[in-house]
């Protein structure tokens, strides 16, 4: 078997912590296969202890590129050198997080490459016998999980969502070998040039990089009774959320979705009001670290995979709850 690959995510001078996880999905499929499991590093400022950290949680070698024109994302030049990378190491499996960089880049070297794939993947798994990669991600707005294989052509290649599994702990003791790759000028020429970075402002919400998330659904009767959610989120310095049926009412707006066909979080703390727990919900926040769940329903699903949870009338829980932090907090001045 070849090896297994993940794409190191390096933005201005540091590591993404969407490289870790990759590092946790490749780790599992490297030992199922019984192969090496490498992580490929690009970029610039590139320090000795990014690639230590990549060795310690998990990679048995790190291909190291590092050069000043690869400090911004171009994809033709990043394309270019993974597919020279490709074409002397031929991996069996190549994966990356789901993110800006990885839906441009994955689907350009897939193309060069003539090969598949899934994108958007949150869950992977190897094909007891045949060694196949199987590659879980939503379909048909998120009502069904399609496995697909990819069984004539390799690199088998798959795009990961953030979030959608714990980050690979780190490991002082492991030890990894590290591989510097030199290209020449005509690898870095490209036909786009990046002029300058702009932050979206207009984005008032950013669920996947929230510590706190409060999410709201239907049990919460009305759009109106949503006030509850957002000031409990509010003194808790939170973000919220919203279950795919409340968006469909109109109650919130897409961005606040969580679940298979919303964004798929991983909070330190996630909090879900008047929310019953329907699979495509607890799949997107089900890796959250802890989870606090309030529901009338004492059967309600969520409750099997909350840490903690309150069966009541969130409309007496949850001002209740609010008043008695805004009773702590003023303690602790």
């Amino acid at each position: 078997m070849g090896d297994v690959w993940t794409l190191t995510e390096f933005r201005y001078g540091e590591l993404k912590k969407v490289s870790f996880e990759l590092l946790a999905r490749g780790r599992i499929l490297a030992d199922k296969l019984g192969s090496s499991l490498v992580s490929i590093l690009l970029g610039y400022g590139i320090k000795e202890k990014d690639i230590d950290e990549l060795i310690k949680r998990g990679a048995d070698k790190v291909y190291v590129i590092e050069d000043p024109r690869l400090e911004n994302f171009i994809v033709e030049v990043y394309s270019r050198i993974i597919l020279h990378l490709l074409d002397e190491y031929n991996p069996d499996i190549f994966i990356a997080a789901a993110t800006t960089i990885g839906k441009t880049l994955m689907p350009y070297v897939a193309v060069k490459r003539k090969t598949g794939l899934t994108a958007d993947c949150t869950f992977l798994d190897i094909e007891e016998g045949t060694g196949l990669l199987l590659q879980t991600r939503p379909a048909i707005g998120g009502n069904i999980l399609a496995t697909i294989k990819t069984p004539f052509t390799k690199p088998q290649m798959a795009t990961v969502r953030p979030h959608s599994i714990k980050p690979a702990p780190y490991d002082e003791g492991r030890k990894g070998e590290v591989v510097y790759k030199k290209f020449n000028d005509e690898v870095f020429s490209a036909s786009t040039k990046f002029l300058r970075f702009v932050k979206n402002e207009s984005e008032q919400i950013n669920l996947q990089e929230a510590k706190v998330i409060v999410s709201g659904g239907r049990g919460l009767g009305r759009a109106e009774n949503f006030k509850l959610v957002e000031d409990l989120a509010k003194i808790l310095g939170g973000a919220v959320g919203a279950t795919r049926d409340v968006v469909d009412r109109g109650w919130k707006p897409y961005p606040h979705q969580v679940g298979l066909s919303g964004k798929t979080v991983s909070p330190e703390l996630y909090i879900a009001v008047g929310i019953s727990g329907a699979i495509q919900h607890i799949a997107g926040m089900q890796s959250s670290e802890n989870i606090i769940a309030i529901n009338k329903d004492p059967d309600a699903p969520i409750f099997k995979i909350a840490d903690l949870g309150i069966v009541g009338d969130l409309h007496q829980v949850v001002p209740l709850l609010i008043e008695k932090i805004k009773e702590y907090k003023k303690e602790a001045r």
